[in-house]
């Protein structure tokens, strides 16, 4: 399914006050933030409410937030650092498990990506979630890096916005 730019405009709408509050983003090195941003939108696209986004139909959804990845990592490309793309590619592939297989963790492991993103320190926590279900250590990487205040914002930015 391709969808037109009149497609993607008419599924575009105004945010409310306060809704495009960044979730992430506030998290990450400067330089990420709108990349990760994107990317943020379009998982809601696939998991939750897009802030901007009321898309006709499930495949509609699907296909906007595949878009939005693709830009959101084409933003964090144009930097030129592979690590970061990386981190990006593996948050996206670990949460679709996490959905997939019922479990949660899914914000831990946006916290810690967004917190720790390009610095090739995620790997051990990354696993525990793949393996065991065991968010724990994503969250504690996440509050180490950026704060407990600012993780707890994000974390519950996030529970309202996911399904």
């Amino acid at each position: 399914m391709t969808l037109s730019s009149r497609e993607l405009a008419s599924a575009l709408r105004e945010p409310a006050e306060g809704e495009l509050d960044p979730v992430f983003s506030l998290l990450a090195d400067p330089r990420y933030r709108l990349g990760l941003e994107t990317i943020y939108e379009g998982y809601l696209a696939h998991y939750g409410r897009p802030r901007l986004l009321e898309p006709a139909d499930d495949d509609t959804a699907l296909v906007l937030g595949d878009y939005l990845y693709a830009q959101g990592l084409a933003r964090i490309a144009a930097l030129g650092e592979v690590g970061a793309v990386g981190d990006l590619a593996e948050l996206i592939s670990l949460c679709a498990q996490a959905r997939a297989d019922g479990r949660e963790g899914d914000g831990a492991a946006w916290a810690a990506t967004a917190a720790l993103i390009g610095q090739d320190r995620l790997d051990d926590a990354r696993a525990a979630l793949r393996e065991r279900g065991e968010a724990e250590p994503l969250e504690g990487l996440a509050r180490d890096a950026a704060g407990d205040e600012a993780v707890d914002r994000a974390l519950g930015a996030h529970a309202r916005l996911v399904r």
